[in-house]
């Protein structure tokens, strides 16, 4: 298990050329992919988020991190999809219409893929029917973010389109962004809200519990 010691600290650590190295040559190796995807991303990237919600990290840290990740993913995915892994579930990410910001709503999704989700990136500026399509191709979570007080109450258009779709009861809808609180998260109908990515990784895990 010295290869997978390795690669969960190239990960922790955020050492892209790295992380590919010892993916590619576990994925050669014959390493199993549910393994590999455990033990190689999902317990280094929970190890930040613990580090990060004890403040012993920081957001460019957790960035690193992350995209370190997301380098080796690239090349387990085939693997992935070619065997009978199963994800932790299909998570639908999007900045709300109106708000072109998206650092977070990124963050979010690498850590959530790190975690073991299938993520859709919707991107941003995603209009309230683009969640609703969303679900309809198999989104168990919708995730909205913003980060303008302006556009929050696009996050309330979009949980009504979903309402309106009439696939309210299908899926769970999360919040986060630097306006949102949890009183808003209540008022506008949402499951669930986090302050940040790595919160955002046990609120998934929560709601799909």
């Amino acid at each position: 298990m010295a290869d997978l010691i390795s690669l969960a600290a190239a990960v922790k650590a955020g050492n892209v050329k790295l992380v590919r190295e010892l993916t590619a040559a576990a994925v050669q190796d014959g390493i199993g992919a549910d393994v590999l995807l455990n033990e190689g991303f999902v317990v280094p990237m929970a190890e930040i988020g613990v580090l990060f919600k004890a403040n012993e990290v920081f957001v460019p840290e957790v960035m690193v991190a992350a995209r370190a990740m997301k380098a080796g993913m690239e090349i387990l995915k085939p693997v992935l999809a070619a065997g009978d892994v199963q994800s932790k579930g299909k998570v639908a990410m999007g900045t709300v219409q109106g708000d072109l910001h998206d650092i977070g709503k990124n963050l979010v999704c690498m850590m959530l893929e790190g975690a073991g989700f299938e993520v859709i990136d919707l991107g941003i500026d995603t209009p309230p029917q683009a969640f609703v399509d969303a679900i309809r191709e198999g989104a168990q979570i919708i995730g909205l973010s913003t980060l303008l007080t302006t556009t929050m109450p696009a996050m309330r258009e979009a949980v009504e389109a979903i309402r309106a779709s009439g696939m309210r009861d299908s899926v769970k809808i999360m919040v986060g962004g630097a306006p949102v609180t949890q009183a808003f998260a209540d008022e506008i109908g949402a499951d669930g809200y986090s302050t940040d990515a790595a919160s955002a990784v046990d609120l998934a895990n929560a709601l799909l519990a």
